[in-house]
């Protein structure tokens, strides 16, 4: 067997990510935390990557109300919900998370957010904020995230959080979304698995081999389409930019 033959077998084989390119600062680690998991990965806002992606990553630093915007200066909150409605992997991370919930609250002012789960993001009831740093999880018994890093740290950099989590399971057969806690304060929610959406409200990128191996387990459920293979950049090109 041809070595270099198999090496383009592989590339073939590896799930085609889109890291959301809506402004939400430096998104580079990312891309690289992404690739060294073993995607290939394009940084773009295009309504047709979006939606061809075998995964979908949406980014999030600073303020809700902010984030927000930008996502709509993109058409993100529709091609979002619509990617979720076909059953299409959506990963958020950090305010990420935090958006896909009903709103944010953040010095009196109220944000609409992107209303996936219900639940308002607040202040970390807290005596040191930001939380910052590396902490543990608890995340459920089944969870696909976690899967072997159950006992790891990840790293969080955050003032804001949901501190309560009201979600009616009224659907029968559909499987009740898998909730991970960490604490600051008091317990706050670290991570959601739920169907297609996921989210970390601490940063892989940023978690060592932890949150390479998270990153890697978020690709394990990827489907392989196809769809992007000929519209992905070479390896590394995105963070060269």
């Amino acid at each position: 067997m041809n070595p270099g033959n198999e090496q383009v077998s592989e590339t073939e084989q590896a799930p085609c990510v889109v890291v959301l390119d809506y402004g939400a600062g430096n998104v580079h680690s990312a891309v690289r935390a992404l690739e060294a998991a073993g995607a290939r990965v394009k940084l773009s806002a295009d309504p047709q990557d979006v939606m061809d992606a075998d995964g979908l990553v949406v980014p999030g630093v600073g303020a809700f109300a902010a984030v927000m915007d930008g996502l709509r200066s993109v058409q993100a909150p529709r091609l979002i919900d619509r990617r979720l409605s076909g059953g299409r992997p959506v990963l958020g991370i950090c305010v990420g998370l935090q958006v896909m919930f009903d709103e944010g609250v953040e010095h009196g002012e109220r944000s609409e957010g992107l209303a996936q789960w219900p639940g308002t993001v607040e202040r970390l009831n807290a005596p040191v904020v930001p939380h910052m740093g590396w902490n543990t999880v608890e995340p459920p018994q089944d969870s696909i995230l976690f899967k072997g890093i159950e006992n790891e740290r990840f790293y969080f950099v955050h003032s804001y959080g949901v501190q309560d989590w009201n979600f009616d399971q009224t659907i029968e057969r559909m499987k009740a979304p898998g909730v991970t806690w960490s604490e600051h304060g008091g317990p706050f929610v670290a991570a959601v698995e739920n169907g297609a959406l996921s989210a970390t409200q601490f940063h892989p990128e940023k978690s060592s081999a932890a949150g390479i191996a998270l990153l890697r387990n978020w690709l394990s459920t990827l489907p392989r389409t196809g769809r992007m293979a000929d519209r992905m950049p070479a390896r590394g090109a995105e963070v060269e930019k």
